[in-house]
């Protein structure tokens, strides 16, 4: 029987020599050191192997088993030694994979070809005297009036602190409220502009980031009780960015523990609109705080739907850019080949206004690329080619809201034409997710600490990281090919169509698009009545459905999907629809 190679060089080097052998000295006693070991490899019998084919449904015989079984230990043992010894090796935040994802296919092109930025001009009107007509004004209009210095960065910033104090009893949105820091940036930001040095459309302008991005020397936690004393050290990319842009940071924002659904260890973080149900997760945080009018702009991210599903339930526009638009330098890692970090607001051109400043290339963000954007508010949309799935548009969770606004794409002189996609089992792409996510959080895990995590359900972390690590190799290549595969299907179906129109929460298109890197927006575009409250949970005895007598009225999103680096046509058919729809300055009660 042919010996392992371990094995060979322990047994024959003595007559040979390490050198004939084509081994260096140093091989040879790390060789012999690992002999020495005790074994990495656990006991095996040809029972384990029947019950892990029934696992990974692979047909395996009784005699195969057992030859899996005997050779194990000499074949396999170094897919333990990285992580158990001898030659342990601790892998940290920044060793990202050496493989990266490219969403543009080899020989295509993608994006427009030179950046070209234009803002609307249009008047902001007077600044109201109410703060609360203040707090819910976009960010279009704040801008105009800070830039005029008919409104100070300090009071706007005074009137946000005093909406999160006051507000977050409710709503729970805020980890970490920052008031020094805060005014501090406020009234640097008056003296800049008092001097003429006035930075852009952010200046002055008083954020929130979900608690995923790192800020120096302030608690920065995940969501996530076994992180909440977690402090960096230094600033993630898009913080720095937008500190440079003269933006205001006033809060750290809730996100479900790891980014998953919208319960941290504070709490859940409510939906302003219907406080009695979550706001969706897991930028939990930013699509409340920003629906209740508690902050000017705020920063989420999404690895599977976390930017969209918060944006249509709590009735705000969030744009998720392009795979790699936007450095995720200093940002919590779920899954390297899928987060995505992008801003969420009240009104569509705001996005855009925010995405201007954080887009491009980072040192910390291998994946990140520099890219132009291009956006004029006033391009016109008649002519655009929108694409959509008949099928899609007449099922759930698709609503009168989404066919109304197919309706309103065609009175606004677009031209919609009917895709199709293949009836492929999309979410194998979860394979991926789960790998990289239990990859990421290995260490959290293995050491147990994952179990101190507030929520121990079937479909939350610890028990998706665990049961990841059954996961097979095999599959986990098999799903990237699978990838590929969708983003030629995708290519194809933008080979005809401008962009998409979805069902916000259709299954397949959240699956689709984050695994391809498409941009997507998502919008208020109507309002609907729900007879039970939504929630980002499995059905489950432990998580009963609150149901809603009478039943309420509540915002509904809809989502449009563009080209790869080709935000600006999505967010100039999102503004041409907020213009013709009227409803983007509805509030919820209360607030």
């Amino acid at each position: 029987m042919r010996k392992a190679r371990r094995d060979f060089l322990l047994t024959t080097a003595a007559g040979i020599g390490a050198t004939a052998l084509g081994t260096t000295s140093a091989q040879l006693a790390s060789a012999q050191a690992l002999a020495a070991a005790p074994a990495p490899s656990p006991d095996l019998s040809a029972g384990t192997f029947a019950e892990a084919s029934k696992l990974m449904q692979v047909e395996m015989s009784l005699a195969q088993c057992a030859q899996a079984a005997s050779s194990w230990k000499a074949i396999m043992p170094s897919i333990y030694e990285r992580r158990t010894g001898p030659r342990k090796v601790p892998l940290v935040a920044g060793d990202a994979p050496y493989s990266t994802w490219n969403p543009v296919l080899l020989g295509q092109s993608a994006g427009p070809s030179a950046a070209h930025f234009v803002r609307s001009a249009a008047d902001p009107g007077p600044v109201p005297k109410r703060d609360a007509d203040i707090a819910f004004a976009p960010l279009t209009r704040l801008a105009r009036w800070v830039e005029r210095r008919e409104l100070t960065s300090e009071r706007l910033t005074r009137i946000y602190l005093a909406r999160l104090e006051t507000h977050n009893k409710t709503l729970r949105c805020v980890i970490t409220l920052t008031p020094e820091l805060a005014l501090a940036q406020a009234k640097r930001a008056d003296t800049e502009i008092a001097a003429g040095h006035y930075r852009g459309p952010l200046h002055g302008i008083p954020w929130g980031g979900k608690d995923l991005l790192d800020t120096k020397g302030i608690a920065t936690t995940y969501g996530a009780d076994v992180f909440r004393d977690r402090v960096p050290t230094s600033d993630a990319a898009v913080v720095r960015r937008l500190e440079a842009a003269g933006a205001v940071l006033v809060a750290k924002l809730s996100l479900g523990a790891l980014a998953l659904n919208d319960v941290w260890f504070g709490g859940q973080t409510m939906n302003p609109w219907l406080i009695e149900e979550g706001s969706s997760g897991s930028s939990a945080g930013p699509g409340s705080a920003t629906a209740a009018g508690l902050v000017g702009f705020s920063i989420g991210s999404e690895t599977g739907g976390s930017i969209v599903s918060p944006s249509m339930r709590c009735g705000i526009t969030g744009l998720r850019p392009t795979y790699g638009r936007v450095p995720r330098s200093g940002a919590m890692t779920l899954c390297w080949s899928l987060d995505k970090l992008g801003p969420m607001t009240r009104t569509v051109e705001d996005t855009i206004l925010v995405l201007n400043e954080i887009h491009g290339a980072d040192a910390g963000d291998l994946q990140s690329v520099d890219r132009p954007l291009s956006f004029d508010a006033d391009t016109p949309v008649a002519g655009l080619r929108v694409g959509y799935v008949p099928a899609w548009m007449q099922e759930a969770p698709a609503t009168a809201v989404d066919r109304a606004t197919l309706d309103a794409l065609r009175t606004l002189g677009m031209v919609t034409a009917e895709i199709s996609l293949p009836d492929w089992p999309y979410n194998n792409l979860n394979t991926i997710l789960f790998a990289e996510g239990a990859a990421s959080f290995e260490e959290l895990t293995l050491s147990g600490a994952a179990n101190r995590l507030r929520d121990q359900s079937d479909d939350a972390w610890p028990n998706t990281f665990r049961q990841a690590r059954f996961l097979s190799a095999v599959d986990f290549v098999q799903a990237d090919r699978l990838r590929r595969r969708i983003a030629a299907e995708m290519a194809r179906v933008f080979s005809s169509v401008d962009l998409l129109l979805v069902p916000s929460m259709r299954d397949e298109i959240l699956s689709i698009t984050n695994a391809t890197g498409h941009p997507s927006l998502t919008m208020r575009a109507g309002f609907v009545e729900i007879s039970e409250a939504r929630s980002d949970w499995l059905p489950s005895p432990n998580h009963p459905v609150l149901k809603l007598s009478p039943p309420r009225r509540v915002p509904h999103g809809i989502t449009l999907i563009g080209k790869l680096f080709d935000e600006g046509t999505i967010v100039s058919c999102g503004l041409a629809l907020e213009r013709h729809l009227g409803i983007a300055d509805r509030r919820p009660a209360g607030f």
